[in-house]
């Protein structure tokens, strides 16, 4: 290895213990906040920012979790879940061939959301997210080949924690303020060799791991998270670098070890204005002045579970003391050791000495009413830190006075207060679209076919070409679906029916709209097969794909004439601007074709009727 690969090699791994080593206290909060999350809340950081606990102060001391964080964090997840991923491209403007190209890309995203198991992906995100503050989605085009040589490659999604993700500043507000940035992921060093073809040292590697002892259950700790040493793993830091003037369309420097795996421009097109960018998209809990990585609504919840816990514990001590008893006996006058041992068991007979005074429970009161008053005022705290209501264990006498307006607009304040985080997961996954949608425009040169779903959850094979994705205008619907439950959709569908707003002016439901109210109402899609007429237009819309491209159709004797004439016009007048020469002539033929073989069958059709007659 020539000594320049060396070099940049250990330059990398400096920039990334400098970047480590700046980072130290962010990871250890991060740490904290998942001992909480899975009940080791007896966890502190030290002065020096290292992770520590807590010991007992006295061996009577009740050091049990209650733990609120975790229901807390879920709820907030299950809600978070009712996001709807689903985005849409809008058209870049009303001319047929650009509603067509969003309809297409639409289905594109659609399709390599499917490919990836984008729910899953959600969910991993959300919940780093919720557990450290900051989750990132990574977006990367695999280049596939099959058996015969032909292109299968397309866009993968990954999600990195952020233990992952390290900018060359702490104080950036976002990816793109970053001038640089470096993955780091722990690989085994055989698979690293099989991906780059390199053999790397192997080298110690720090990563997260959940344990459950004997020790820990004993005093209390639950479940305790910490950093583990794994060995055979070498750390690959992949650095990402903007376009400067010394190289204008960036770098991307992969190392491993003390060995430089791949060194080149930056490979994704994928930043607005078809420039080369960074394929992570950064989601985030809750934003933080001057910081690029969120915060954890965690964080604020430390101190609240801390106190509650301590709360708790001095309530339970108090109550030992009530229910056990504590005991003042005069010096000498009985066996302290047996009595210890035993207590005062009801019919057990105290022999004492004789002439002492015997053994008698001192008046312990009662749990003052201070600690109940403080149990609720923090749980109430639990509430309002979390943006979580306590709806749920409202009793059912109270429920049932509160009218369902009442109830909808006390589940719309709580969707309100979720709104900042829930904003910051759909800018995510627009982003993530925008991303595959220039991968796909960047990679795919040449005419591709890909499955998606068509009409009705039927799948298709479209062809397309990466250069017709022209518009990037990604939307989500800003309905508020978290507020929505599936008895609300049933309820609204039901009063649409009830007031015949779903049916056309003869009073009558179309076939499409009968199989989305079958839908929505929770049944599935029953009503899979298309109509005819929806058949022929998608046929027809096919047909004009091929013929912008120059090439021929034929005009078969199942079409319905009238229909792909209709469809195959409105293409040829839409796409006046922007059809070639060509194209123009094969659409007018093709038009001509179908209007003699539709005027042959009408005649037919007239001549066999005046047979019949005669």
């Amino acid at each position: 290895m020539s000594s320049k690969k060396e070099e940049l090699a250990r330059s990398v791994r400096a920039d990334f213990d400098a970047r480590r080593e700046a980072r130290k206290r962010i990871e250890a909060q991060w740490l904290l906040n998942v001992n909480f999350m899975s009940g080791n809340q007896y966890s502190v950081l030290d002065s020096r920012g290292e992770l520590t606990e807590t010991d007992k102060r006295y061996f009577w001391q009740e050091r049990e979790v209650y733990n609120h964080i975790a229901p807390l964090i879920e709820t907030r997840l299950a809600k978070f879940a009712r996001v709807n991923c689903a985005v849409t491209v809008r058209p870049s403007s009303s001319d047929e061939g650009d509603v067509n190209t969003a309809k297409l890309a639409t289905k594109i995203i659609e399709a390599t959301q499917q490919d990836n198991g984008f729910v899953k992906l959600f969910g991993d995100a959300n919940y780093w997210a919720e557990l450290t503050g900051t989750a990132f989605y990574k977006v990367v085009w695999d280049d596939g080949v099959d058996a015969e040589g032909k292109a299968t490659g397309g866009v993968r999604i990954a999600v990195c924690p952020p233990y992952e993700i390290y900018p060359d500043s702490l104080s950036a507000p976002d990816v793109d303020s970053c001038r640089s940035i470096i993955h780091a992921k722990a690989y085994p060093v055989s698979v690293i060799r099989n991906i780059w073809g390199i053999d790397v040292e192997a080298e110690d590697v720090s990563v997260l791991n959940s344990d459950v002892d004997g020790e820990s259950l004993r005093r209390g700790l639950g479940t305790r998270v910490s950093k583990e040493v794994k060995s055979d793993y070498a750390i690959v830091l992949e650095r990402y670098e903007l376009p400067d003037t010394t190289y204008a369309n960036g770098r991307l420097v992969i190392v491993a070890g003390n060995r430089v795996l791949y060194e080149g421009e930056l490979p994704y097109v994928n930043a607005a204005e078809g420039k080369r960018g960074y394929p992570f998209v950064r989601q985030v809990a809750l934003e933080q002045p001057a910081s690029f990585y969120g915060r954890s609504i965690i964080e604020r919840l430390i101190p609240v579970q801390r106190a509650y816990n301590a709360v708790k514990n001095r309530k339970h001590e108090f109550m030992n003391r009530l229910s056990a008893g504590v005991l003042a006996v005069e010096d000498g006058s009985v066996d302290t050791d047996l009595l210890e041992e035993e207590g005062l068991a009801p019919g057990k007979i105290v022999v004492y000495r004789q002439g002492s005074n015997p053994p008698v429970l001192m008046s312990a009161g009662s749990v003052p009413q201070e600690f109940r008053d403080e149990e609720d005022r923090l749980l109430s705290e639990f509430q309002s830190i979390s943006g979580i209501s306590n709806l749920l264990n409202v009793s059912g006498a109270t429920l049932s006075a509160i009218s369902g307006y009442a109830l909808s607009l006390l589940l719309e304040q709580d969707y309100s207060r979720l709104s900042v985080t829930t904003e910051s997961i759909r800018a995510a996954v627009k982003e993530v679209a925008r991303k595959i949608l220039r991968l796909y425009k960047q990679f795919v040169d040449s005419e591709r076919l890909i499955r998606i779903s068509g009409e009705n959850g039927t799948v298709e094979v479209v062809a397309f070409k990466g250069s017709r994705l022209t518009s990037e205008d990604i939307v989500m619907e800003s309905n508020s679906e978290m507020v929505e439950t599936p008895a609300t959709r049933k309820n609204m569908v039901l009063e649409l029916l009830k007031y015949g707003l779903l049916s056309d002016e003869n009073g009558k439901i179309s076939n499409r709209n009968r199989a989305k109210i079958v839908e929505m109402l929770g049944f599935g899609n029953w009503e899979a097969s298309r109509s005819r007429e929806e058949l022929h237009v998608r046929k027809a819309a096919t047909e004009n794909l091929d013929m912008s491209d120059e090439k021929k159709c034929e005009v078969e004797a199942v079409d319905d004439h009238e229909l792909h004439i209709e469809e195959h016009t409105a293409c040829l007048v839409s796409g006046r601007d922007t059809l070639s020469d060509k194209s123009r002539k094969i659409i007018n033929e093709h038009i001509r074709r179908h209007k003699v073989i539709a005027r042959l069958a009408a005649t037919a059709e007239a001549q066999s009727a005046v047979n019949i007659k005669e």
